[in-house]
């Protein structure tokens, strides 16, 4: 009988966010956090303990939350804008267009618990439109890590980019991806595996998924190219552009894939790099159920990466 597989560690990336906004405050007193009656969701209660005067705390109010926050900016605080992805994004669309993006103020935007994370509370509090959304506003920077390390260092860089930034921040338990020593940059795409077969781009939860299919694949004599595209926008053209030369590119994401960072890849190769593509991510509104549900019914799992990639390569040879 083989031995049973070892454990896989899983974390929730809020425990990295708030530990990495605690480290930036200890020892930058501009750092401040505003939330919209969030401190339990945001996990930011021991930030509230120790830095009092510097929680701000709205009310169920976000159009004010974002507001608020982008004064704090324009006063020369760096505010960590932090509530639920779905009400942060959806409700206070206006004021991110205009008091952040239209006036570049220093805001930093978190959406907790986004995607499908509250799965059964329902279509009103799934936040898988916000990329889409929030890609058409002009020089906001647009990040969705895929594990506890890189949303650490996507808080990091974002206190340091001047200008506002929107970090999509899931609950879901998702492990530690197994990297080398690549620094996270804005901007910059990372190839967690390379082959000529066909690419796997994918960011958040999906990115540990699309290396399982890539595993699957690979014992089927399937190379592909696994790419954990973390920054939808500014997105790296010159990844998709590699991902696209190996003749077939695979998006998967915990959000819509239209608009989202499979419409960010095609838009790229319909203009630079026409390759065929297949755009894996929830179709719209979506019914109630749990998130691992929901990744199932709808195909976001490592089967079903594998699955469009053997689909794509069929094609590509018929």
């Amino acid at each position: 009988m083989s031995a049973p597989a070892p454990a896989v560690n899983l974390h929730d990336c809020r425990d990295a966010y708030v530990r990495t906004v605690e480290q930036l405050a200890a020892s930058d007193d501009r750092i401040v956090a505003v939330v919209n009656d969030s401190v339990g969701s945001s996990k930011l209660g021991k930030f509230r303990d120790r830095f009092p005067s510097r929680l701000i705390n709205v009310g169920i109010a976000e159009q004010n939350m974002v507001g608020v926050g982008a004064g704090l900016a324009n006063g020369g605080k760096i505010p960590f804008v932090s509530g639920a992805g779905c009400f942060l994004t959806a409700r206070a669309m206006e004021q991110i267009k205009v008091d952040c993006g239209y006036s570049q103020a220093n805001v930093k935007l978190c959406g907790i618990s986004s995607g499908v994370a509250y799965g059964e509370l329902g279509a009103t509090h799934h936040s898988i439109e916000d990329v889409a959304w929030l890609r058409a506003i002009d020089k906001l920077t647009v990040i969705v890590p895929a594990d506890p390390w890189e949303t650490a260092e996507a808080i990091r860089a974002a206190a340091a980019h001047n200008g506002p930034v929107y970090v999509k921040i899931s609950r879901m338990p998702v492990p530690e991806l197994d990297r080398g020593d690549t620094p996270f940059r804005i901007g910059r795409a990372e190839v967690l595996r390379t082959g000529d077969d066909i690419a796997i781009i994918a960011n958040g939860t999906l990115v540990h998924r699309a290396l399982a299919a890539a595993e699957m694949l690979a014992a089927e004599g399937i190379d592909a190219r696994v790419v954990n595209m973390a920054t939808v926008s500014p997105i790296d053209c010159q990844a998709i552009a590699d991902a696209a030369a190996t003749g077939g590119i695979v998006t998967a994401e915990e959000a819509l894939a239209h608009g989202g960072l499979g419409g960010a890849v095609a838009e790229y190769c319909a203009e630079h790099a026409p390759v065929r593509m297949r755009m894996l991510g929830f179709p719209g509104f979506l019914p109630t159920g749990s998130a691992a549900w929901l990744m199932e019914h709808f195909g976001l799992t490592a089967d079903g990466i594998a699955a469009a990639a053997r689909d794509l390569i069929a094609r590509r040879r018929a």
